[in-house]
């Protein structure tokens, strides 16, 4: 048996990213929409004061992996509340839509 670590081991994805998708993208905003065979998640980018935001990155799942989406999740936020305590919930803080920008005059 070699100990090669670089050697692809029974079961495991070799899994490549580009530099440029490696960036990443910052959204503040997920749009979820669903149909009988997918869900779709648009992540936006909400800029105050800007009276239009563009779609960052859409993502398509099967219900299926929606759902391991969601464990996953859920998983990783309790990982991270162990260690830096409970995020506030959004109800919980009461920030106008307009993310402290100019508001609209009619």
């Amino acid at each position: 048996m070699s100990n090669n670590k670089n050697e692809p081991q029974p079961n495991q994805i070799n899994i490549e990213i580009s530099e440029e998708m490696s960036e990443g993208q910052y959204a503040n905003l997920a749009i979820i929409t669903h149909s009988h065979a997918e869900f779709v998640i648009d992540f936006v980018n909400v800029m105050p004061g800007t009276p239009k935001s563009k779609v960052k990155s859409r993502i398509v799942l099967t219900p299926f992996h929606a759902k391991r989406f969601m464990k996953a999740i859920t998983d990783n936020i309790k990982k991270f509340e162990a260690v830096n305590g409970t995020i506030q919930d959004m109800e919980a803080v009461e920030i106008p839509f307009t993310f402290g920008g100019p508001t609209a005059q009619a």
